[in-house]
C-alpha cells in the first residue's frame, strides 16, 4: 500500500481519483473482452486441430539438450544543455547451465559505445541502426546450438532502412556523426550476419527471433478470428502446456521490403537482396513449454520450419530454459534484457565521470561545465 501512495504522491488528489475511476471502467470493458475468448476456447482449438496445426512437443521426440545464448540490445540519449551524450550496448547471455558451450567463444561478449553528438531530434533512429548490427554481430558469433534474439527478425531491416535514410540525409546537408559513422562501417557486416541468421543454413546452429509484442495476425486471419487481439494473446488462453503450432509463413507486408544502401557496390546489392529474399521466406510458430508461461511467438527461416528434427531441438531447449516459474521468456533473453535495461541507470555515472574529466581540463569557471553538462531529459530504447 505504501508503494501505491508513493506512486501518486506527486499528483493532485482529484486527478488521481479521476484516474482510478476510469481504470475501473477498463477493467470492466477488458473483462468483457477476455470473456469471449474464454467462450470461444474449445471451438478456436478445434480449428487449429482440424487444420492440422495444433501439435504436441512429446510427438516430435527428446533430442539431447542443447546450448542456448540470448542476444539483446539498448540505447540512451541523454540531452545536456551542450550536447546529447549517447551510449548504446549490446550484450549475449548464456543460458542455464547444463548444458554449457565447450566451442571456443570470442571474448567480449558484449559491444558498447559512447560519443557526445549534437542536439538532433533523430538521433535515435541513427543510435537504433548501430544497436542492430552490434545485436547481430555477437548472435552470429555465438558458438551455441541455439541463438535466441529479442524482437522480430523483419525489425532490423526496417531500423536499418530508417538510419541509413537519415545518415544520406545529414550527409547531404554536410552533417557528420560518429554513430553515422559507425553504422556505415560496419554495414557489410551486418548483412552477411543478417543473411547468416535469416537463413539459419547450418545444421548444428540455430537462429529464432522471440518478439514480445506483435500486432501480426496469421492465424487470426486465416481462421476470421475477432481483430480485438493479436494471435499470442489468442493462443496463451487456449493452447495448453506442451502444445504448439505448426511453422505457417510471417505475414507479408503490403508494401514490398526496402533497404537502403548507404554506398553502391554490387557485392552490398547482391547481399541486401539476398537478405530481402531470407525475409520473405521467414516462418511463425507459437510454443507453451508450460502452463506458468504465455505462449511464445517464435520467427525462424524455412529451413528450420520445414525440418522437424531441428523443431524438436528448438521446443527441448525453450523448455529447459523456461522452467522458473515467474520468468515469462526463456532465461538468457530475460537475463539480457535486465542488463540492457539498467543501461540508462548506468549513464548518469558515466556522465558524472566525463564532468569530472572536463572540471579538472578547464583552466576557468568550473560552473560553466556543469551547466553545459547538465541533463534535461533521457530518451532510451531496445
Amino acid at each position: 500500500m505504501e508503494k501505491v501512495e508513493q506512486t501518486f504522491v506527486e499528483l493532485p488528489e482529484a486527478l488521481v481519483e479521476e484516474m482510478l475511476s476510469k481504470s475501473e471502467e477498463i477493467g470492466n470493458s477488458l473483462y468483457e473482452s477476455f470473456k469471449e475468448i474464454e467462450k470461444r476456447k474449445e471451438d478456436l482449438r478445434k480449428q487449429l486441430v482440424n487444420k492440422g496445426i495444433l501439435k504436441r512437443d512429446a510427438d516430435l521426440g527428446y533430442p539431447p539438450m542443447p546450448t542456448t545464448c540470448g542476444v539483446d540490445g539498448s540505447y540512451v540519449v541523454e540531452k545536456l544543455l551542450a550536447i546529447d551524450f549517447v551510449t548504446c550496448a549490446a550484450v549475449a547471455i548464456e543460458g542455464l547451465t547444463p548444458p554449457s558451450e565447450k566451442r571456443y567463444w570470442e571474448k567480449p561478449h558484449h559491444r558498447v559505445l559512447i560519443h557526445p553528438e549534437k542536439h538532433d531530434p533523430d538521433t535515435g533512429t541513427i543510435i537504433r541502426g548501430v544497436m542492430m548490427e552490434m545485436e547481430f554481430e555477437l548472435a552470429a558469433r555465438a558458438p551455441h546450438d541455439i541463438v535466441f534474439l529479442d524482437g522480430s527478425l523483419t525489425t532490423p531491416l526496417i531500423y536499418l532502412n530508417q538510419a541509413i535514410n537519415k545518415i544520406l540525409e545529414w550527409e547531404n546537408d554536410n552533417i557528420q556523426t560518429e554513430f553515422g559513422k559507425k553504422l556505415k562501417e560496419r554495414f557489410r557486416q551486418f548483412l552477411e550476419d543478417y543473411k547468416t541468421i535469416l537463413e539459419s543454413s547450418r545444421t548444428d546452429k540455430l537462429w529464432v527471433s522471440l518478439p514480445k509484442y506483435t500486432t501480426r495476425r496469421e492465424l487470426g486471419k486465416m481462421f476470421s478470428w475477432s481483430s480485438n487481439y493479436d494471435d499470442r494473446a489468442v493462443l496463451t488462453a487456449i493452447l495448453s502446456p506442451g502444445e504448439y503450432t505448426i511453422p505457417i509463413p510471417l505475414e507479408k507486408p503490403q508494401q514490398p521490403w526496402h533497404l537502403k544502401l548507404p554506398f553502391e557496390g554490387k557485392e552490398l546489392e547482391r547481399l541486401k537482396d539476398e537478405v530481402i529474399s531470407g525475409i520473405n521466406n521467414l516462418f511463425v510458430m507459437y510454443y507453451k513449454p508450460y502452463n506458468w508461461t504465455p505462449v511464445f511467438r517464435i520467427e525462424m527461416s524455412s529451413s528450420i520450419a520445414n525440418n522437424n528434427s531441428r523443431i524438436a531441438i528448438l521446443l527441448q531447449g525453450l523448455k529447459y530454459q523456461s522452467g522458473t516459474p515467474g520468468i515469462m521468456e526463456p532465461y538468457p533473453l530475460y537475463i539480457a534484457d535486465r542488463m540492457v535495461k539498467h543501461l540508462g541507470s548506468a549513464v548518469p555515472a558515466l556522465r558524472q565521470t566525463a564532468t569530472r574529466k572536463m572540471a579538472e581540463l578547464h583552466q576557468g569557471d568550473i560552473g560553466e561545465i556543469f551547466f553545459s553538462m547538465h541533463s534535461y531529459r533521457t530518451e532510451s530504447g531496445r
